[in-house]
């Protein structure tokens, strides 16, 4: 197997490079964060000294997994660029969740190069990026895909290519409004029920099987009850994907008020300092605005 290059050790991105080393790839690594590149190294990866570094070392294969576009495009186009270290025939696999004209713009200066580009951002939270069961979305060409399929499905439980290059942001993109949205009204619900008197997690018993059922009532409810809010995905980052929503509906006109409406509402509480808590900290939201508890008593 060709050594697959990984820039991008965060949260995310250093459960993923591990699931690929146990897998058997290869890997060689870098992130500004030096602690983070010694989790890979310990776990068997080759150090890389930039992203330029990473891309002359990398055999077909350079995965990025940053924060937003500004880093992808630093990372991509910068002076120890992936562009500067890069050559004809590989593949840049862009992991990260940023803005689709972004992924769009890196991907034409890389064909400049004779390098493919795929935008392929994923969701399923840290804990999905452990057990190597993320959905992933991918855009770009049908045969770049097929060429780098095998190793996606290493990170995750489904891998899909959903159009052309691009198109896996904007899939990115609707997937967080949904789930914004899902986790609000998930909250809006219970709080509702506890104003009532009726017990949160027997509505919760109740409705998870019928239509009001879904993956972040699952998930989120629990954790509203538990007033547990460890991050699997940090409001932070869901406030950055709502910003890529609004600012992509706005510029083609299609209006998305309600993500606007859960973007204010996760900024009110990033103020308040719980930025680096999960998303379905919006349970915390509803507890302040309607003057109840979701937690269970102890």
């Amino acid at each position: 197997m060709s050594k697959i290059g990984f820039i991008g050790l965060g949260i995310m991105g250093v459960p993923m490079a591990k699931n690929l080393i146990a897998a058997g790839y290869s890997l060689v690594v870098y992130d500004i964060a030096e602690a983070s590149v010694e989790k890979l190294v310990s776990a068997g990866a080759e150090r890389g000294c930039s992203p330029a570094d990473v891309a002359a070392k990398a055999g077909e294969v350079i995965i990025t997994m940053l924060p937003n576009s500004p880093q992808v495009s630093e990372v991509v186009l910068g002076d120890n660029g992936i562009i500067h270290g890069c050559r004809g025939g590989q593949v840049v696999v862009d992991m990260s969740s940023i803005a689709p004209l972004v992924s769009r713009s890196l991907g034409g200066a890389l064909a400049e190069r004779g390098v493919e580009m795929l935008d392929a951002p994923v969701s399923g939270g840290q804990e999905k990026a452990e057990k190597g069961t993320l959905a992933i979305m991918v855009g770009g060409k049908s045969e770049v895909f097929e060429r780098v399929k095998d190793i996606l499905s290493k990170m995750g439980a489904s891998v899909s290519l959903v159009g052309e290059l691009g198109a896996g942001q904007i899939t990115k993109l609707v997937n967080q409004m949904i789930v914004g949205i899902n986790i609000a009204a998930v909250a809006e619900g219970m709080s509702l029920a506890k104003r009532c008197v009726v017990e949160p997690r027997r509505v919760f018993e109740a409705i998870r099987k019928g239509l009001a059922g879904s993956q972040c009532l699952e998930d989120k409810a629990p954790r509203m009850f538990e007033g547990r809010y460890d991050p699997g995905f940090r409001i932070a980052l869901h406030i950055k994907d709502y910003w890529n929503v609004l600012e992509t509906s706005r510029s083609i006109g299609s209006s998305a008020p309600l993500s606007a409406q859960v973007a204010e509402m996760m900024i009110a509480l990033a103020g308040e300092g719980n930025d680096t808590l999960d998303h379905g900290a919006l349970g915390l939201y509803y507890e302040k605005l309607n003057g109840v508890s979701l937690r269970e008593r102890e």
